[in-house]
C-alpha cells in the first residue's frame, strides 16, 4: 500500500528539516590518524563523545538569542506543537498516536517525527517545556513503544523502503543524540540494534538501486551516527568511505553531470529536491567529521563544493528554488495550508538550500566560504515575498546560521548574475537578465516529462512539454508559490504546447516512466544568449510539435511549428498563465485597448500585435495573431494533486493567453516574444519596431530568427537545410553573434548526440578563425566560413564555440 505522505516531509514536521544546517561546534577534534580501529579505544571514546556533542549542537543550533526574533517565535511555536503532540500521544497496540496506524510505514516515520518535535522542545531554550523531566519520560516511553511494536531487529520491513532505511532511522538517531543522557544503555543498545537491522553495512555495498545520489548520502548519515552513538569506528569509517561513489561526475543515471545537471531516479532533473537533500546531507557530514579520524578527505569531494555555484546557484533566484528541477516536490504545498507540514513551495525549498550552502562553507576554502556567504546574504536579503528568517519551516539551527550570515558586516551581498546556462544532462535551461530570470523545462528519451509516485504530483503531466516560468526582481516571486500547482489548469502550464485530451491522475506511470520517444532536445549558448529547442511528443496522445526559444537581451522569442495531432481534441500553445492571487484583477491591455477585468471573461482577440499584463510583462505577436484570453477563478486543493495534502479548498485567479490550434491540427504554427517586466509603452514600442525580429523559419525542418540590432542569427536545424545565411548538413543547433568589433562567435551543438560528422556553412565573409575546439577538424575561410566537425556523439549536447575575425 502506498504511503499517503511524502517520503521526506516528515523530516520537516519536528522542525528538523535542516538538522544538518545547524552550527557545528567550534571544538577541534583530535586527529587520531587514518586507521579506524578499536585499538585506539580511549582516544576513540573521547572522539566519539566530541562527535556526538558536535552533532547535538548541529541539530539544536548555537549562538542565537532565544528571547529575540526570529527565535522567540520559532521556539514558542515548537513548544506549542510539542505540547499538542504530547497531549495526543496514547500508546496502544498498533499505534502511538491514534491517527498514525503503525501498519503504514509512513506512520512509523511520522511517529518518530512527532517524538523529534518533543525532543527539540525539551532541549531547546524558551519553548515552555525546556528541561521538563516529564516530557523526557514521555519521549522515552514513545521510543520504547515504537521499538517494541515495529522498529526492532526481529521485524521485517514493509511498505516504503525509505521509511525503514532513511526516514525513521535518521529521526531515531537524532532523538537519541539529543536525549543521550536520559537514555539507559539498554535502551540505546536496542535502538542501535534496530538501525543495524534496517541499515546494515550491505546497504552501501553497491552503488546502485536505492543506494545512489541523495539516498546514498542519507544512508551514510545513519551509518555515521549509529557508529558515533555506539562507539563503533568501523561504522563511521564505512559511512565516510561509502560517500566516495557520490563524488565522481556521471554520464548517465543518478548524480552530477559535467554540465552541472543533477539527476535522481535515472530520468528526472532533481537539483532542487533530491539534490538539495544530498547537499544538506554532505554539508552535515563534512562538518561533523571535519578534523576527526574519519574526516572526509577524498579529493573528489571538490565536486560537491563546485556544485554550489555550478549546479545549485543557477536555479536559485531571490531565495526561491525553481520548480523546473524540483520534481514531485512542487505538489507538496505550503505549510500554512498543509496539515502534514510539507516544505513551503519554491521559497521553502530555496531556504533549505541557502542554509546548507552556509554550513558547507565550513568544509570549503576561505575564498569559497566567503563567496558563498555573499551569495547567501544576497538571496536572503532579496527574498521579499517570503522572508527567510520568518520561515517557520526552518529549524532553529538553520535560522541561527542564516541570521549569522545576515548580521556579518564583513560579508557583501552578491547580486543576481546575468547570463544563460544550459543543462543538456537534464533537459533544462536558465536565462537571466537584469531584473528577471526564466527557466525552460523539456523532456526526451533521456529525461521524463514529469514524475509521479507515492501519490504525489498526480497532474504534473505537461511540465516537460516546454514549460516556461519566469520571475522578476521585485514582482512575480509568488507566482508559483501561492497555491499555483493545485489551482492551475494542468493542461495550460505556461509555455507548453499540449493536447486537451483528458488524462488520468498519474498518467504514464510512476517514477519517471513517461519519456517521449525523441532525441532532439537541447541548445547552444555563448553564456549570454542561447538557442534552445525541443521536439515535443505528447503524453498518451498523438501530439507532435517543434518548439524553439531564442533567449536574448530583454526578451525570449518563442516559436512553435509543425503542430499536429489526431486525438479528436483541441491543441493549444500557452503564451502565459499568470496566477493573479486570491483577488487579483491586473489589467490586460491589447493593442492599446484595456480588456475586461470581470471574472469569467473570455475572448478571441484577432489581430493581436501586442498584449501587456499590468505589473508583470509584455507579449508581442509578430505580424499579428488571433490570441485567446481568459480570466477565471479556479478552485482546487493540495489533495487533488498529492494524496498527502490537505483537502481544504483554495481559490486563485488566473489570466491566461494562448493560441488555439483547433482540433487535430496539421502543421499549425505560432510565434510570440516574451518581455518580462515590460510596461505597456515598452511592449507597444517593440511591436511597432517590425524590423527588430525576422522569423527566418518556423516549420518541421527548421526554426530560426535574425535580430540584426543584436547581431544574432540563431537556427535550430531539425533536419539538414539552409536558413538565412546558415547551412547545415544535418540536425544541429546554431547561435551566431556578430560583436561589432570585427569578431563573431558561432556556437554549435548536437542536441541529438548522434552526429559522427557535421558540416556548417555561414555564408558571410570571414578572414580567419581565432579559436576553435578540437571537435573542428576543418575550417575554411574566405567568402564564407565552412566548419567541419568530427564525432560529436560523446559530447552530451555540449556547446562547441568558435570565434572568428570577419572579412
Amino acid at each position: 500500500m502506498s504511503a499517503p505522505w511524502s517520503r521526506r516531509s516528515f523530516l520537516r514536521l519536528s522542525g528538523n528539516a535542516a538538522l544538518v544546517t545547524g552550527i557545528p561546534s567550534a571544538v577541534t577534534l583530535s586527529a587520531a590518524g587514518a586507521a579506524s580501529t578499536a585499538s585506539a579505544a580511549s582516544t576513540a571514546d573521547d572522539e566519539f563523545d566530541q562527535l556526538r556533542l558536535r552533532w547535538r549542537e548541529m541539530v539544536l543550533g548555537s549562538g542565537f538569542e532565544p528571547a529575540s526574533a526570529p527565535f522567540a517565535g520559532k521556539l514558542a511555536l515548537l513548544g506549542g506543537q510539542a505540547a499538542e503532540q504530547r497531549a495526543a500521544m496514547a500508546a496502544a497496540a498498533g499505534s502511538l498516536w491514534p491517527d498514525l496506524p503503525l501498519t503504514l510505514s509512513a506512520s512509523i516515520t511520522a511517529s518518530y517525527a512527532r517524538l523529534g518535535t518533543m525532543a527539540q522542545a525539551y532541549a531547546q531554550p524558551g519553548t515552555g517545556l525546556t528541561g521538563d523531566s516529564g516530557l523526557a519520560a514521555d519521549i522515552r516511553t514513545g521510543l520504547d513503544h515504537l521499538h517494541e511494536q515495529v522498529y526492532h531487529p526481529a521485524k521485517s520491513p514493509f511498505g516504503n523502503w525509505w521509511d525503514f532505511r532513511i526516514g525513521s532511522p535518521q529521526l531515531l538517531l537524532d532523538i537519541s543524540t539529543i536525549l543521550y543522557a536520559q537514555l539507559s544503555p539498554a535502551q540505546l543498545a536496542g535502538y542501535l540494534a534496530a538501525v543495524d537491522r534496517f541499515v546494515p553495512d550491505s546497504a552501501v555495498a553497491q552503488y546502485t538501486g536505492t543506494s545512489t545520489g541523495a539516498n546514498r548520502v542519507d544512508l551514510c548519515r545513519s551509518l555515521a551516527l549509529r557508529g558515533i552513538l555506539g562507539r563503533n569506528p568501523a561504522k563511521v569509517a564505512l559511512a565516510r568511505d561509502a560517500l566516495s561513489p557520490v563524488f565522481p561526475v556521471v554520464t548517465d543515471g543518478d548524480g552530477f553531470y559535467a554540465d552541472g545537471s543533477f539527476v535522481q531516479h535515472t530520468y528526472l532533473s532533481y537539483t532542487g529536491s533530491y539534490g538539495a537533500v544530498l547537499l544538506g546531507g554532505l554539508a552535515g557530514l563534512f562538518a561533523l567529521l571535519s578534523g576527526s579520524t574519519w574526516a572526509v578527505t577524498d579529493p573528489a569531494r571538490q565536486l560537491v563544493l563546485d556544485s554550489v555555484e555550478k549546479s545549485f546557484a543557477p536555479f536559485l533566484f531571490n531565495g526561491l528554488m525553481m520548480d523546473a528541477v524540483s520534481g514531485r516536490a512542487t505538489s507538496r504545498g505550503n505549510p500554512r495550508t498543509n496539515s502534514y507540514g510539507f516544505q513551503g513551495g519554491d521559497h521553502g525549498r530555496g531556504h533549505g538550500v541557502l542554509a546548507s550552502v552556509a554550513l558547507l562553507g565550513s568544509a570549503a576554502s576561505s575564498a569559497e566560504r566567503q563567496r558563498w556567504r555573499g551569495l547567501v546574504k544576497g538571496w536572503t536579503q532579496r527574498d521579499y515575498y517570503s522572508p527567510v528568517l520568518t520561515d517557520t519551516d526552518l529549524g532553529v539551527a538553520a535560522l541561527a546560521r542564516l541570521g549569522a550570515v545576515l548580521d556579518d558586516g564583513a560579508v557583501t551581498a552578491i547580486a543576481e548574475p546575468t547570463g544563460h546556462r544550459l543543462f543538456p544532462g537534464m533537459d533544462r535551461a536558465v536565462h537571466r537578465r537584469p531584473g528577471w530570470a526564466a527557466s525552460i523545462s523539456m523532456a526526451s528519451k533521456r529525461m521524463g516529462l514529469y514524475e509521479t509516485g507515492n501519490g504525489e504530483n498526480l497532474r504534473g503531466w505537461h511540465a516537460g512539454a516546454g514549460m516556461l516560468q519566469w520571475w522578476g526582481d521585485t514582482y512575480g516571486n509568488g507566482q508559483y508559490t501561492d497555491a499555483f500547482w493545485p489551482t492551475v489548469d494542468p493542461y495550460r502550464l505556461p509555455g507548453t504546447t499540449v493536447s486537451r485530451k483528458p488524462l488520468a491522475d498519474a498518467e504514464g506511470g510512476a517514477w519517471g516512466l513517461p519519456r517521449p520517444d525523441v532525441n532532439w532536445v537541447g541548445g547552444a549558448t555563448d553564456g549570454e544568449y542561447a538557442a534552445v529547442g525541443q521536439f515535443v511528443r505528447g503524453l498518451s496522445s498523438t501530439l507532435y510539435a517543434k518548439k524553439s526559444w531564442f533567449c536574448l537581451a530583454d526578451a525570449i522569442v518563442c516559436l512553435t511549428g509543425s503542430v499536429r495531432a489526431t486525438d479528436g481534441t483541441a491543441v493549444e500553445t500557452v503564451v502565459e498563465n499568470r496566477n493573479l492571487g486570491a483577488g487579483g484583477s491586473q489589467a490586460l491591455t491589447v493593442n492599446g485597448a484595456a480588456q475586461s477585468t470581470a471574472l469569467g471573461w473570455s475572448a478571441a482577440l484577432p489581430g493581436t500585435r501586442w498584449a501587456q499584463i499590468a505589473g508583470h510583462g509584455g507579449y508581442v505577436f509578430p505580424g499579428g495573431a488571433t490570441v485567446r484570453a481568459l480570466r477565471e477563478a479556479r478552485t482546487g486543493s493540495w489533495h487533488d494533486i498529492n494524496t498527502g495534502g490537505t483537502t481544504d479548498p483554495v481559490t486563485r485567479r488566473y489570466l491566461t493567453l494562448w493560441f488555439d490550434h483547433g482540433v487535430d491540427p496539421v502543421d499549425a504554427a505560432c510565434s510570440h516574444i516574451l518581455l518580462p517586466g515590460a510596461t505597456a509603452a515598452a511592449t507597444a514600442a517593440r511591436a511597432a519596431d517590425t524590423g527588430w525580429l525576422a522569423v527566418l523559419a518556423n516549420d518541421n525542418a527548421q526554426q530560426g530568427v535574425r535580430v540584426a540590432s543584436l547581431g544574432v542569427t540563431a537556427v535550430n536545424f531539425w533536419f539538414a537545410g539552409s536558413v538565412g545565411a546558415l547551412t547545415a548538413d544535418g540536425p544541429a543547433c546554431v547561435l551566431v553573434r556578430e560583436h561589432g568589433d570585427g569578431r563573431a562567435t558561432l556556437c554549435v551543438s548536437d542536441p541529438m548526440r548522434m552526429r559522427t560528422a557535421l558540416t556548417l556553412t555561414w555564408h558571410r565573409p570571414v578572414a580567419s578563425v581565432l579559436s576553435q575546439p578540437a571537435t573542428v577538424v576543418s575550417a575554411t575561410t574566405g567568402s564564407a566560413l565552412t566548419l567541419v566537425f568530427g564525432d560529436l556523439t560523446a559530447l552530451a549536447g555540449a556547446t562547441q564555440r568558435i570565434e572568428v575575425a570577419l572579412g
